[in-house]
């Protein structure tokens, strides 16, 4: 009955701890979001990009003219004239201008989107290859501790005589190998959350996870890819690009009718004069030859050039999910392997119960130590590709 109550409450508070290192992953990366220097640059970078594009919807700004003719022979009184004017293009062009502006607006929004993601996405492989080093950090003062232990005992064999210098040697140096090991993964791990705390705009990140965060199986694949082709920026920007590319066509079009222009008109002597209202409109012959053409090619392009990177894409994206798949599956056969090995804590007290020499446990030891270090290794690759096929998540 207890056992019963203690696997209830572990099934019970498993989940809560995978949601509170998910929520620590998840607040490092907002934080970053807010402190990183380069988005912060890009956000205002987009924010004026957006404020010029709704000014080339603007009408052209009124004009004003005026005459005083005082000199000539003339024997009426001097004569004088001035002008108001505004010209502007077909109306219907402003509205389909707005259009693309508006479209021209969404695209950069989702190049900011994209820039973000992949700002992200190193960060938080950053974040994973720093959990990689906590969980490898961990083992390694562990594996010095037994070292330690190692050493010890045979100091205090060497000490009687029932063990020689070599094996006392080899004590020593297994130990100076496990503490040089340590030392190189703390300056790694140094070195990484540097490069983090630069992403986060020279304030410090803190991040002691020791276990990821995400459930190690995906979903299916053509469920995961509809994921991505709704989510992801890079992919919206393409049809983004088709959207911009056919309002093009239409704005092109409209720019065929001619110009109109409207204003004011007064002149006269002295005495006498004449005033009223006038209006103009272009005949568009040379302005706009060849525009519409040159839109219809440009929409070509965007349709196929979309289509072919789209490709690409779902190319790299079933690469990446099929070795997501193998690793996955290599993985979970170590982790079945490994958990019928005899552990570390076995060995050695076999070791200090003389069951078995120093150099039998040494080569047992080395061996399980590389099989354990190939499984952190491929569990790292494993959420490294995971992070890569959900970056669209981020």
């Amino acid at each position: 009955m207890r056992r019963i109550t203690v696997l209830i409450l572990y099934g019970c508070l498993l989940p809560m701890l995978g949601y509170a290192q998910s929520s620590v992953l998840t607040e490092v990366l907002r934080e970053i979001e807010g402190n990183n220097e380069t988005l912060r640059a890009m956000r205002s970078h987009r924010d004026s990009k957006k404020k010029e594009l709704q000014s080339t919807n603007n009408l052209p700004d009124p004009q004003f003219i005026g005459f005083y003719l005082p000199w000539g022979e003339h024997e009426t009184g001097n004569y004088t004239e001035f002008q108001l004017s505004q010209s502007l293009e077909f109306p219907t062009v402003y509205s389909t201008r707005k259009k693309m502006i508006n479209q021209q607006a969404m695209q950069l929004e989702l190049e900011y989107q994209s820039k973000r993601q992949a700002l992200l996405l190193q960060a938080k492989r950053h974040c994973l290859e720093l959990i990689y080093l906590n969980k490898q950090i961990g083992i390694e003062q562990e594996r010095m501790k037994q070292a330690q232990r190692v050493l010890q005992q045979a100091e205090s064999l060497y000490t009687k005589g029932e063990i020689g210098i070599l094996d006392h040697n080899k004590a020593k140096v297994t130990w100076l190998q496990e503490q040089f090991q340590l030392e190189k993964l703390e300056n790694t791990q140094q070195n990484l959350q540097r490069q983090l705390q630069s992403m986060n705009g020279g304030k410090t990140v803190t991040l002691d996870l020791q276990e990821y965060v995400s459930p190690k199986l995906l979903e299916r694949k053509d469920s995961l890819w509809q994921k991505v082709q709704e989510n992801d920026p890079a992919l919206k920007q393409l049809e983004q690009q088709q959207f911009i590319a056919e309002q093009q066509l239409k704005l092109s079009k409209g720019q065929a009718l001619p110009d109109l222009t409207a204003g004011f008109n007064r002149q006269g002597i002295d005495g006498a004069h004449y005033a009223g209202i006038y209006a103009g409109i272009s005949i568009p012959l040379w302005s706009s030859r060849n525009k519409v053409k040159a839109a219809k090619s440009n929409l070509t392009f965007q349709e196929h050039f979309s289509d072919a990177r789209k490709m690409e894409m779902y190319t790299d994206f079933e690469k990446q999910y099929h070795n997501y798949q193998s690793l996955y599956k290599m993985l979970m056969q170590y982790e079945e392997t490994l958990s019928g090995l005899d552990n570390e804590a076995l060995l050695l007290q076999a070791y200090e119960l003389g069951e078995i020499s120093f150099l039998e446990y040494y080569m047992e030891l080395q061996f399980h130590r590389k099989a354990v270090d190939k499984m952190l290794e491929m569990e790292h690759q494993l959420y490294q590709v995971q992070n890569e096929l959900l970056r669209f998540t981020l």
